[in-house]
């Protein structure tokens, strides 16, 4: 099969010639049609990832969507024909999704979106999987609260924004003066970060009580924003950038929470991994009900143009997730 493979971090990627997996124990073998491109493949590529723990030489790409192929061993719930889609490589060493084939933990699998093209359901597993962690896994949003999502015209951030509107929250969104009328869009109360201070939209949108639930998908400075931004003793930040060295301060003051989001630890530990299939198929019914669409840039890159993919992404420069589609 052609498989795009890394073979030295910082280096080039090859369009190569690779064995064709077979489905081993619990695995099943996807035909992959479409492949997401994430922020963190170009982290990785360049070897800026070691929490990833990627083992070169290595086929990268996070997400995919695809047609089962054939069924291994133990596998049930899945069978030949099955249009499919999931958070399944890229990371340690599992095989990615720049591949015309994988075989796959079916654990991290669920069917696709029936309203969803191939490219719209690459678009969606780790995005997805991250936002659903933060706000329903750790935050619980529900009906009544007022939601704030740093960064929500980006990848996980307009997720997040139209699962918190899915699940009754009424949403709040910092972006740059050019994303305003995307977060528009998604039904959230748009925010300037740049024009506003966090005082002064605490202030305007929740009377400066605070929000309840802060979702950071920025990290850095916007994390310590979020502990200045969030409701006493009832609010919850969570970030799925939480990492480098933060004062607590402001939170202790607030008696509010935190938590972090890991989202690859399913795939480098093997725990967890059923869980991941779950909110899959939660997202599904949620994408399929018109709840959740993924934006999508319209370019088309193939496995040829994954250079041109992956630098469009690095510059930030994506309207939209951006996608390689595999085959023709």
């Amino acid at each position: 099969m052609r498989a795009v493979v890394l073979e030295e971090f910082g280096g080039s990627l090859v369009l190569d010639q690779v064995d064709t997996p077979e489905a081993g124990e619990g695995q099943v073998l996807v035909r992959i049609e479409a492949s997401g491109v994430n922020p963190l493949d170009t982290k990785i590529r360049a070897g800026k990832a070691a929490h990833a723990r990627t083992r070169l030489p290595s086929v990268l790409g996070l997400d995919l969507a695809g047609v089962v192929e054939r069924v291994g061993p133990g596998v049930r719930g899945f069978e030949a024909g099955d249009e499919v889609y999931g958070l399944t490589g890229g990371v340690g060493e599992l095989q990615g999704s720049l591949a015309e084939y994988a075989a796959v933990d079916a654990r991290l699998l669920a069917r696709k979106p029936k309203s969803l093209s191939m490219r719209q359901a690459a678009a969606l597993p780790l995005v997805v999987i991250t936002a659903w962690e933060g706000l329903v896994d750790r935050a619980a949003v529900g009906a009544g609260q007022k939601v704030l999502v740093h960064g929500g015209a980006g990848g996980i951030g307009h997720v997040a924004v139209q699962i918190s509107r899915a699940r009754g929250a009424e949403v709040f969104a910092t972006g740059a003066a050019e994303s305003l009328e995307t977060i528009r869009g998604l039904g959230a109360v748009p925010i300037d970060y740049r024009s506003t201070t966090v005082e002064e939209y605490v202030d305007r949108h929740t009377g400066g009580e605070g929000f309840d639930v802060v979702f950071d998908t920025v990290g850095g400075t916007t994390l310590d924003d979020s502990f200045t931004a969030v409701r006493t003793y009832t609010g919850h930040v969570v970030s799925a950038l939480g990492w480098g060295t933060h004062s607590l301060a402001p939170l202790s003051f607030r008696g509010a929470t935190y938590s972090g989001i890991f989202t690859l630890l399913p795939m480098l530990t093997g725990r967890g991994r059923e869980h991941h299939g779950d909110i899959l198929r939660e997202a599904a019914v949620l994408a399929d009900s018109g709840a959740l669409t993924p934006l999508l840039d319209d370019r088309v890159f193939g496995l040829g143009d994954v250079d041109e993919a992956h630098a469009v992404v690095e510059a930030g420069k994506g309207r939209g997730k951006v996608v390689v589609t595999i085959g023709d």
